[in-house]
């Protein structure tokens, strides 16, 4: 064995369509020490969430193909997997409080390369 264990990371999962978008946070969130595993759609999200029990946050785009868009999936969330934290962002929606889930968290995109891990820690915190 070499040295100490490393702690365990928290994990996140990344539901962003855009590639590029998607790379580049999954790659700041992982510099800031989190685990992150990628999906481009809620299905493919929602398939994540059956099989693992150590997610510890949704970090969700709005728009996204597919029959189901990152607001519902986030409701989703919160109602069946209340222990995960939310962060919902979007480039073209400015929300009301009534549309975002309870305790959920929103980003205005673009946003800087550090928002997204400091919407997190103050989540986890």
């Amino acid at each position: 064995m070499n040295g100490h264990p490393s702690p365990l990371r928290p994990v996140v999962l990344l539901v962003e369509d855009e590639p590029f978008v998607r790379m580049a946070t999954a790659d700041a969130l992982e510099d800031a020490g989190f685990e992150v595993i990628e999906t481009a759609n809620a299905h493919a999200a929602q398939d994540v969430l059956l099989r693992r029990a150590d997610i510890r946050v949704l970090f969700t785009d709005v728009r996204m193909p597919g029959s189901m868009d990152g607001l519902e999936l986030a409701s989703l969330v919160r109602s069946r997997w209340p222990h995960i934290s939310v962060v919902i962002t979007s480039g073209h929606l400015d929300p009301d409080n009534g549309m975002l889930p309870q305790e959920a968290v929103f980003i205005a995109k673009p946003y800087g390369e550090q928002a997204p891990a400091k919407a997190i820690r103050a989540l986890l915190d």
